[in-house]
């Protein structure tokens, strides 16, 4: 079955990854109950500086941070329009949507919609 993919890289410092992990529990419970088909948040593990690119390039990371790499997963970009519209208007989300109120600087962050071409 096909599906459609939303990717997200966020630098985050490794001291707010706990408030980081609390806030995406919460998102990903929100997603989840709109429809989402998958909710997935992994932190850097073995992820190198490269040389010209990298996820730690791509973010500007800064001493004492860390890359998480996240991804949504959903049956259609027409599921993820429906689903993302009832998340944002869920008021449990209300309060992390404040950009002060974020573990991480969301100017850093980076994101896209995929077309799924291999599920296996």
């Amino acid at each position: 079955m096909a599906t459609y993919v939303v990717g997200f890289v966020v630098p985050v410092p490794k001291k707010n990854l706990a408030a980081y992990r609390r806030i995406a529990k919460l998102a990903g419970k929100v997603w989840r109950d709109h429809g989402a088909l998958e909710y997935i948040e992994g932190v850097a593990d073995d992820v190198k500086r490269g040389k010209v690119t990298s996820f730690p390039r791509s973010v500007k990371l800064k001493p004492g941070e860390t890359v998480v790499f996240s991804y949504i997963r959903y049956k259609s970009r027409k599921h993820r329009d429906r689903v993302n519209a009832k998340a944002m208007k869920d008021k449990r989300l209300a309060k992390m949507m404040d950009p002060k109120a974020m573990p991480f600087d969301g100017k850093r962050m980076f994101w896209g919609g995929f077309k799924t071409i291999v599920s296996l």
